[in-house]
C-alpha cells in the first residue's frame, strides 16, 4: 500500500509513498533514493529484478531504507514494493523518464522508470538527501558538433541531493564532463580517493580537489551546506570500485575503441549511443562489464546507505543539543 502525500517539497510533484518509506519518514530514519531505470532498461531480464531486489538489501543492511523510485499509471512512487517492481522488470512498455518528461508521462498514465535526472529531482522534492546510482550521464564524445550532454548535469547543478556513484561512464568524454560539472557549481569528491573513478576502472586519469574519508565526513559536508545555505546543487561522492573488482583496464581500452569504431561504421547517434556501446561491452567482455556494473552500483548503495545513517544521527544529535540548550535551567522566585 503507499501513502498519498500530495503536493511536497518545493517542486510540488504529486508523490505516493510505500509503506515503508511512509513509515521512515515519520520517524526520521535515514532513507536512500533508488533509480529505476537500472531495472527497466540497464540490465537484461532476469537479472534485473534480482540485482534490483539486492541493490535495496544493501541499503537495507546499513540500516537505512530503500526508496526506489518509479511512475505507475502516471502515479509516482517512491518507495515501490516488490510487486510494482516486478511490474517494471517484466514489462516492454515502460517509459524510459528524465526530469523533463514527469509531467508529460503523469499526464498520459504511463509506466516510466527513472533516470538519474528524475530521480534526484523527485528524492528530493520527497526530502530525501541521499541518493546511489551508477554512473551519472555526461557529455558525450563529439559534443562540440552534436551538443550532446546528459540532462544529468544540469539538474544535478540546481537539487540539493548527495549522489553515490562511479563517476560517470567512461563511454563518455570524462574530462569535458568534469569541466561542465565545475562550471555548473556541482561539487565532487573522492571517496577515499583525489582520481575521478571511470565507472567499469578504478580510475579515469583524472584528478579530484576533494577527498572525503568516511560516512561520517560526507555526513559533514552535507550539514556544513545546509547550515550555511551552500546546499542548493549536488554533492557527488564519486566511489571508485577496489582496483581487485574493476573490469581489466586492457580490456576495457580495446573494448571501448572497438565500440566506437562500430558505432561510427553504423552510424550511431544521439540516445541511441549509450546503450549501443553498453552492449557491445557486454558482448565484447563476455558478461564481464554486467558484473562490474553490478559490483558498482552494490558498492554504492552501501555506502549511500551509511552516509544517511551517519546525516540522520548527525542531525539527530543536533536536534536534541538545540532542545537540551533551549531548556530552562532553573523556576522563577
Amino acid at each position: 500500500m503507499a501513502e498519498s502525500a500530495g503536493r511536497t517539497g518545493p517542486l510540488h510533484y504529486d508523490i505516493q509513498y510505500g509503506a515503508e518509506v511512509a513509515d521512515a519518514r515519520r520517524d526520521g530514519r535515514a532513507i536512500v533514493a533508488l533509480e529505476s531505470t537500472i531495472i527497466a532498461h540497464g540490465l537484461p531480464r532476469p537479472d534485473n529484478l534480482r540485482v534490483a531486489r539486492e541493490i535495496e538489501a544493501a541499503v537495507r543492511a546499513t540500516g537505512a531504507v530503500p526508496a526506489t523510485i518509479g511512475m505507475l499509471g502516471g502515479r509516482l512512487v517512491v518507495g515501490l514494493d516488490d510487486a510494482e517492481l516486478t511490474r517494471l522488470a517484466g514489462s516492454d512498455t515502460v517509459a524510459k523518464l528524465s526530469a523533463r518528461d514527469l509531467a508529460l508521462a503523469a499526464a498520459s498514465g504511463v509506466d516510466g522508470a527513472t533516470t538519474v535526472a528524475a530521480t534526484s529531482v523527485v528524492a528530493a522534492a520527497a526530502g530525501i538527501g541521499v541518493f546511489a546510482t551508477g554512473g551519472l550521464g555526461g557529455v558525450h564524445r563529439e559534443a562540440a558538433q552534436t551538443f550532446d550532454e546528459s540532462a544529468d548535469l544540469v539538474t544535478l547543478a540546481g537539487t540539493p541531493i548527495t549522489v553515490v556513484c562511479a563517476g560517470v561512464k567512461s563511454i563518455l568524454d570524462v574530462a569535458a564532463t568534469l569541466e561542465r560539472l565545475e562550471t555548473l557549481g556541482v561539487a565532487v569528491a573522492g571517496y577515499r580517493s583525489r582520481r575521478f573513478p571511470g565507472f567499469f576502472v578504478t580510475d579515469s586519469g583524472h584528478d579530484l580537489h576533494w577527498s572525503l574519508d568516511s560516512p561520517e565526513h560526507v555526513a559533514e559536508v552535507i550539514r556544513a551546506r545546509r547550515r550555511h545555505g551552500l546546499g542548493g546543487g549536488a554533492l557527488v561522492v564519486a566511489n571508485p570500485l577496489p582496483p581487485q573488482e574493476q573490469l581489466d583496464p586492457a580490456l576495457h581500452d580495446t573494448t571501448l575503441a572497438t565500440g566506437l569504431a562500430r558505432m561510427a561504421e553504423a552510424g550511431v547517434t544521439g540516445k541511441e549511443v549509450t546503450p549501443f556501446l553498453l552492449a557491445h561491452f557486454h558482448s565484447a567482455t563476455a558478461g564481464a562489464s554486467l558484473a562490474v556494473n553490478i559490483r558498482i552500483i552494490l558498492r554504492n548503495a552501501e555506502l549511500a546507505g551509511r552516509i544517511a545513517v551517519a546525516a540522520a544521527e548527525a542531525e539527530a544529535a543536533h536536534a536534541a543539543e538545540f532542545a537540551g540548550a533551549a531548556e530552562p535551567t532553573g523556576t522563577a522566585g
